[in-house]
């Protein structure tokens, strides 16, 4: 079996070295370089080429949204998940724009961790949901008059309005298969659909336009 190659970067010795301990006792997992700083990271991305990299957003050197924005660009298979202690709405909007695949906090689970690797892997999305809950909580506090449902939502279909809740509330497209009894092709499709129609990026802009416009309740 094909073992998911990661690179860890923290500045933090101690959490390094314990986060890398906690995955290398997860049989589908090789720790192939772990790293103290930005410009560290850089050189074992370039010469390990890794399938996703965890990396601290505050570090020496460049940080590491600066470096996810680099490497995203020079080689786009290899995947970000960025790490923080703080639900920093602009620490998170930077990181996917930066081309991040995940955004976790450091107190995350390890099962939870797991699945955020899992995930980004098969070219899916994970964001810690007690985290990104609390800043899209203070995203919709600031917006002070929602938008009201308007002509973007009447180029959606009823299957593809489904499926944007869906996605708001947190499932992966393989729960969303289940779930809607399709597959995760077809999920793939409408997602794809549902951003061309809205201009929209990524399923953090799915869960922003679902809250703006009234779709799901925080």
């Amino acid at each position: 079996m094909k073992k998911i190659r990661i690179i860890l970067a923290d500045d933090h010795q101690l959490f390094r070295e314990g986060l890398q301990v906690l995955l290398q006792q997860i049989n589908k997992l090789k720790v192939v370089a772990s790293v103290k700083d930005g410009d560290e990271l850089v050189v074992a991305v370039n010469k390990y080429k890794p399938d996703v990299v965890l990396s601290d957003i505050s570090m020496p050197g460049k940080t590491g949204i600066e470096v996810c924005s680099l490497i995203t660009q020079q080689f786009p298979d290899v995947k970000f998940i960025m790490l923080s202690m703080y639900n920093n709405e602009a620490f998170f909007v930077n990181s996917i724009k930066a081309g991040a695949k995940g955004f976790l906090s450091k107190e995350i689970s390890r099962d939870e961790l797991l699945k955020a690797v899992q995930m980004v892997y098969e070219g899916g999305e994970y964001f810690d949901r007690k985290m990104s809950h609390e800043i899209l909580k203070e995203y919709a506090q600031q917006l002070s008059r929602p938008k009201p449902e308007g002509p973007d939502n009447n180029i959606l279909s009823p299957r593809e309005k489904e499926i944007i809740c869906l996605v708001a509330e947190s499932f992966s497209n393989g729960e969303i298969a289940e779930k809607l009894r399709i597959s995760v092709r077809t999920v793939n499709a409408h997602k794809n659909n549902i951003m061309r129609k809205l201009h929209l990026k990524s399923n953090v802009d799915i869960v922003k336009y679902a809250l703006v416009n009234k779709m799901i309740k925080l």
